[in-house]
């Protein structure tokens, strides 16, 4: 497990747990008078997704665009990859070619 994401609400970070799949858990800290949560689970592309994380929802719209041949925002998509290639040297994960 990796730590995915952080959250100062602990109902955002509960339910953060819930949409995820995998093995997870939720780890607080206190620095001063600020509690902080953890969120550890499995770096997976669907999890990504499930978090709302890296424009996730934003490339697959883009794909959908692409593969039914419209015209979709070319930079923007360059964007998004060039954030996801360094969560994929981060994670140690693999951006599905399908996205490229």
């Amino acid at each position: 497990m990796k730590l995915l994401n952080t959250y100062e609400d602990r109902e955002e970070a509960e339910a953060a747990a819930l949409k995820i799949t995998g093995e997870n858990r939720l780890a607080s800290e206190r620095d001063s008078t600020v509690v902080i949560y953890n969120l550890f689970g499995q770096p997976t592309w669907g999890n990504f997704y499930a978090l709302g994380m890296f424009n996730l929802a934003e490339l697959k719209q883009i794909v959908e665009a692409r593969k039914a041949g419209v015209n979709y925002n070319q930079r923007r998509h360059q964007e998004i990859l060039a954030t996801l290639r360094y969560v994929e040297s981060s994670f140690e994960i693999k951006i599905p070619a399908h996205w490229q």
